[in-house]
C-alpha cells in the first residue's frame, strides 16, 4: 500500500514557509503501515495540480493534497478537483451551516459571498467535516484507489488527519504493521557508530532495516520492522534490542517516542526534587528553548541569564572584569563563573553556562571560531570542557546546546 502526498501553494515553492504539513502527514500514514511513494510541491496552477494527481494516481492507492481550500480567487483546489473527478459543484447544507456556527461565535461579523461559497463541494466527494476552519476536507473514492484534500492551515489538517482520514482509511483498507523504535545516542558520530554495530546489523532479518539518522552531536537509531504479525514483529524486535543496547549502553540516554535528552533531564530533576538555570553566550538562550518546551519546565526550571556581550557577564552576572581580562570571555574560567554565578543567582542545585566563538567573526575574544566552553556548576563543584564545534555558525550553536544536555545528563546520573 502506497501513498503520495501533494502540497499546494506558491508560498511553499519561493520559500516563504516551511512544509511541515508533509512531514505530519507522512508519519500518520507510515504508523498505520502506509508507504509514502513520494512528496510533491505544486503551484496554486490548474494544469500543475492536474499533472500531479494524474501521476500520484499512476503510483499511489491512496493521494492526499493538502492547500488551495480558502476563500479567494487563487485557492482554486477544489474547482480542479471538480474538473479531475467530471464534477460539478454544488452546496453543502452541513457545512454551511458549520460555517454560519464559526462566524456567529468567533468572528461576529456578517458572511460574505466568498464565505458562504466555501460550502460549495464537489458532489462525488465525501466531506470531512472542519471543525476548526471554514474549508471541508473531501474524499474521493474509486478503482480501490483515495484522493483526499486537506486544507492548509496546519492545526485544521492534523484535527482532519486524526478524527476523519485515518480511521477511514483503516476501515476501507487492510494495511501490513509497521513498527518503528527509535534509539536516541549522544557522543559518537554516525561512521564510529556504525563500525562498532556492523555484525549485529549483519545478522538481522530481512524484514528488519536499521537507519542512522545524525544530527549536531546526536545520533538517531531507527529500527524499522514491517510484516502482517503484529505480534510476532514486536516479539522480534525486542529480541533484537536486548542483544543492541549492550553495544551502545555508554552513548544511548532513550527512545525518541517516548523520551527525549532534554525530557530525560526533567524527569531525573522532578525525581531529585532538584532545579536548574543557565547562563548562556553563544547559545543565545537555545538551551532555555530547549529546555521549557517540555510542558512542566517550571517545576525545576528556575530561568536563564542569556549574558551575549561581555558588559552583560560583568554588569549582570558579576564576572570579575580582571577575570576576563587575565583568561579572555572564551575560556574555561570564565564559563565555570558564569555557571556559579548563576546557580547562586537563581539558587538552583544545578547550573549550565556556555562561552565561545560560534562565528562568523571571533568578536570580544581571540578564540578560534568553533571553540565553546560549557560549565556545570552543582553546590559543591564547578568543571567545564572546551570543543571545537567548526566553522559553521548553526552548527556550533546547535552542537554546543546538545553537548551542554548531554553533560548535565551525566552528572545527574552521577549520584
Amino acid at each position: 500500500m502506497q501513498a503520495e502526498i501533494i502540497t499546494i501553494g506558491d508560498e511553499i515553492l519561493i520559500g516563504q514557509i516551511v512544509d511541515t504539513n508533509a512531514t505530519y502527514i507522512a508519519k500518520q500514514l507510515n504508523k498505520i503501515g502506509i508507504a509514502v511513494y513520494q512528496i510533491t510541491s505544486v503551484q496554486d496552477d490548474n494544469a500543475h495540480i492536474l499533472e500531479a494527481l494524474r501521476t500520484a494516481q499512476q503510483h499511489a492507492n491512496v493521494v492526499i493534497i493538502t492547500g488551495g481550500l480558502g476563500p479567494t480567487k487563487d485557492d482554486i483546489t477544489k474547482n480542479t478537483l471538480a474538473e479531475y473527478f467530471n464534477d460539478t459543484l454544488v452546496q453543502n447544507q452541513a457545512v454551511l451551516e458549520n460555517i454560519e456556527q464559526l462566524w456567529k461565535l468567533y468572528i461576529k461579523k456578517p458572511l460574505s459571498q466568498l464565505n458562504i461559497d466555501q460550502a460549495l463541494v464537489p458532489s462525488k466527494a465525501t466531506v470531512l467535516m472542519n471543525k476548526y476552519g471554514s474549508a471541508p476536507g473531501m474524499w474521493f473514492g474509486e478503482n480501490n484507489k483515495v484522493v483526499v484534500s486537506l486544507p492548509g492551515v496546519p492545526f485544521e489538517m492534523k484535527a482532519l488527519m486524526e478524527n476523519e482520514v485515518i480511521p477511514k482509511l483503516q476501515k476501507t483498507f487492510k494495511f501490513p504493521y509497521i513498527l518503528h523504535k527509535t534509539l536516541l545516542t549522544y557522543g559518537l558520530g554516525e561512521s564510529t557508530i556504525a563500525i562498532r554495530l556492523e555484525n549485529w546489523e549483519n545478522q538481522l532479518p530481512p524484514f528488519i532495516k536499521l537507519a542512522y539518522l545524525p544530527n549536531l552531536g546526536k545520533v538517531r537509531l531507527r529500527i524499522t520492522a514491517k510484516g502482517n504479525n503484529k505480534k510476532a514483529l514486536e516479539t522480534e524486535v525486542n529480541k533484537q534490542l536486548k542483544t543492541l543496547l549492550p553495544l551502545i549502553e555508554d552513548i544511548f540516554v532513550g527512545y525518541e517516542e517516548t523520551d527525549t535528552l532534554e525530557s530525560l533531564i526533567g524527569k531525573l530533576l522532578v525525581a531529585e526534587a532538584k532545579t536548574l538555570a543557565t547562563a548562556e553566550s553563544c547559545t543565545g538562550g537555545k538551551i532555555a528553548e530547549v529546555i521549557t518546551s517540555i510542558p512542566g519546565a517550571s517545576k525545576y526550571f528556575k530561568g536563564s541569564i542569556v549574558s551575549y556581550a561581555t558588559e552583560a557577564k560583568v554588569n549582570v552576572l558579576h564576572i570579575p572584569q580582571t577575570l576576563i581580562d587575565r583568561y579572555s570571555v572564551v575560556s574555561s574560567q570564565v564559563a565555570e563563573a558564569m555557571a556559579v554565578a548563576v546557580l547562586k543567582q537563581f539558587n538552583t542545585d544545578y547550573a549550565i553556562a556556555t562561552t565561545g566563538n560560534a562565528g562568523p567573526e571571533k568578536g570580544d575574544a581571540n578564540a578560534e571560531i568553533g571553540c565553546v566552553y560549557i560549565a556545570i556548576a552543582t553546590k559543591n563543584k564547578v568543571f567545564s570542557e572546551q570543543f571545537q564545534f567548526g566553522n559553521h555558525r548553526t552548527k556550533v550553536i546547535h552542537k554546543a546546546v546538545n553537548k551542554a544536555l548531554e553533560m548535565l545528563q551525566k552528572e545527574i546520573l552521577k549520584k
